[in-house]
């Protein structure tokens, strides 16, 4: 037991002063509330009351930042500033998000419905909010508050990817995208789907590991998309459960289809790739 208590107090001694992820959360989930009245319990009565909420939560990170320079080297009120100052884009990005959620899901019936109970707006929220963190130089808080919306949803978005605008997830469950993906305008994305690295090494950290998604494509459920030269083409349909580690031209749509031979019973895999756009899937 002396030994374990040696062990366990070395190991308090020895770890980093970051901020708890019940903190983060906090700070998360307050700013969300903030932005979209839908997801708070307090609804703000006056303009002088977003103003203070406002500054009351730039003041808060600000001292989150200013006590843990070594995630960022700078000045964290600067730092703070600096978010707060690109809020407005973030907030029209997101309501952009949930107008493509609502566009795309014949199930919602309001928008309101989604803000209040979709996965899908959670998730690209909190991405949102942790990507321009990302984008200041900020490690770590960026990465909590994604896996904040993880652990919530079950979608893995890495706060380094870039997304464009109106960006839609649907269902979500088991999404992940990866730290290098680019994904365009427009685009949409059903639960299962990975963007991923065909490449685990540690060496290749800093390279361009996940793949590039192009404007208006939509990648149905189960769909795995590897390796950071893929590039998926303006207008592509990617259909459920596709393998793809290559390239594909724009208006492709690639679907998989298993082949039963009836006097073996063997099945066979087998991936068909077209380039009629007019051709429904």
């Amino acid at each position: 037991m002396n030994s374990l208590i040696k062990k366990i107090h070395q190991a308090h001694q020895e770890c980093s002063d970051c901020p708890s992820p019940q903190v983060i959360q906090q700070f998360f989930e307050e700013l969300l509330g903030l932005l979209f009245p839908e997801y708070t319990v307090q609804k703000l009565k006056e303009e002088q009351d977003v103003t203070q909420k406002l500054q009351a939560l730039e003041e808060r990170l600000g001292k989150i930042l200013e006590r843990n320079t070594h995630l960022h080297g700078k000045d964290g009120r600067h730092l703070a500033s600096q978010f707060f100052i690109q809020l407005e884009r973030v907030y029209d990005w997101i309501h952009q998000d949930v107008d493509a959620m609502f566009s795309g899901d014949p199930a919602a019936k309001s928008r309101t419905e989604i803000l209040r109970s979709y996965p899908g707006f959670y998730a690209i929220a909190a991405y949102r909010v942790a990507h321009e963190l990302h984008v200041l130089g900020i490690k770590l808080i960026p990465r909590m508050i994604t896996e904040i919306a993880h652990s919530r949803t079950g979608i893995d978005i890495h706060p380094g990817a870039k997304i464009g605008q109106h960006f839609c997830i649907d269902h979500g469950t088991g999404v992940v995208i990866g730290e290098t993906t680019v994904i365009g305008n427009r685009v949409k994305v059903y639960q299962g789907v990975t963007l991923g690295a065909l490449s685990v090494d540690k060496a290749d950290a800093d390279s361009k590991r996940h793949p590039t998604i192009e404007d208006d494509v939509v990648i149905y459920a189960g769909a795995t998309i590897l390796g950071g030269k893929t590039v998926i083409g303006k207008g592509s349909t990617i259909g459920g459960n596709v393998w793809l580690t290559k390239s594909v031209a724009a208006g492709s749509k690639v679907y998989y289809q298993a082949q039963m031979h009836h006097a073996d019973s063997e099945v066979t895999d087998l991936y068909i790739f077209k380039n009629d756009v007019d051709e429904a899937l």
